[in-house]
């Protein structure tokens, strides 16, 4: 902030060298004033009046007022005796590596300093909130039980595919570990549209759930909002089973991710239990996690294992038969015709020769 004119006025008056009138070079120049402190009452003499009179009325004050001080106290003769014969004794018990050492990270004269901020505070929300997530504490034990009993068999198949690809690829001569690779193909080619139909009858379950939330009238009637969810679903997963594998579980794994957000939205709006939507998070992280692991199996033997047939394919396989067996007969049958008319012809000229 600036200093006001009266301010500074004042402080010019005590730091401006004192002005005097030229003199005689050996002149003796008086000795400044010795200052004396009020915490000391060791000084070498008194400031004479001679040099007082030198300074100006702000600096006289100032020195006049240490000494007046130091005039009205008067010195205990017996305490600084009794101080001076009194003998120190050791206390070890209240002296430690960090009694006389100033704490660097706190105030002066706090007894209780502030604690430092937890940086670990947040991260240990998260975790107490993954913990209460997967902890399912509000679902019922009996719908807890029964639907990972029902998602197991799921990720048995995904181990599984993962177990034969692996004996697939460290077959030495055709014999691995568990089992030889000709079986472990023939096993992976069961497992593969085991697991789909499987998925499918989970997603068209899941989608059933609203029918029987919407017959129990449990967060009112909805009527044909909630009819709806249960009809896209087995909708959707059905015609999975007539893909390829790999497009057959990733289309899974998108219905489930899509589903999983309309039974949230379902949840939020009251028309299922509280607990539901965090029972089918937990669900479909499980079913989810098996589909990529599938996946991954499936990638690792791509190029080793042939890929089974399916309905498609089957289908395209018979109409195919089809055709070639109609050609087949029409050609018999031109063939049988030209044999017939070559037969006639031979027939005819034998009449004519005769």
């Amino acid at each position: 902030m600036f200093r006001t004119g009266a301010s500074r006025l004042a402080l010019r008056s005590t730091i401006a060298p004192i002005s005097r009138q030229a003199g005689p070079a050996r002149r003796r120049v008086p000795a400044p004033a010795q200052w004396i402190t009020q915490y000391s009452s060791i000084s070498a003499r008194r400031p004479q009046l001679a040099s007082m009179a030198q300074l100006r009325p702000v600096q006289a004050a100032l020195a006049r007022r240490p000494m007046a001080d130091l005039a009205d106290k008067k010195i205990n003769k017996q305490a600084e005796d009794r101080y001076r014969h009194e003998k120190l004794e050791p206390t070890p018990e209240t002296v430690s590596s960090s009694s006389s050492v100033h704490p660097v990270f706190s105030e002066v004269g706090i007894d209780n300093p502030v604690n430092d901020v937890d940086m670990m505070a947040g991260v240990r929300h998260d975790v107490n909130t993954i913990k209460e997530t997967f902890s399912l504490a509000e679902v019922p034990r009996q719908a807890y039980t029964i639907g990972l009993a029902g998602v197991l068999p799921y990720l048995a198949t995904s181990l599984s595919t993962v177990v034969c690809a692996y004996e697939i690829n460290h077959a030495s001569g055709g014999q691995g570990y568990l089992m030889s690779a000709n079986t472990a193909e023939a096993l992976l080619h069961v497992l593969e549209p085991l697991q789909i139909g499987y998925g499918a009858v989970i997603l068209s379950f899941l989608g059933a759930i609203h029918w029987g939330l919407e017959w129990a009238g449990y967060g009112g009637y909805q009527g044909y909002p909630r009819y709806a969810i249960g009809v896209v679903a087995p909708a959707v997963a059905w015609p999975t089973v007539l893909l390829p594998v790999e497009y057959a579980l990733i289309s899974q794994f998108c219905a489930f991710t899509l589903l999983y957000y309309v039974d949230t939205r379902a949840s939020y709006r009251g028309w299922t239990p509280p607990w539901y939507a965090i029972y089918r998070f937990v669900l479909t992280f499980i079913v989810g996690a098996s589909i990529v692991v599938t996946l991954i199996g499936r990638g690792e033997v791509a190029d080793r294992v042939g890929r089974l047939p399916g309905a498609v394919d089957r289908v395209t396989a018979l109409r195919e038969s089809a055709q070639e067996k109609m050609a087949q007969e029409e050609e018999g049958i031109r063939i049988q015709n030209a044999a017939k008319e070559a037969q006639s012809s031979e027939d005819g000229e034998g009449k004519d020769s005769t």
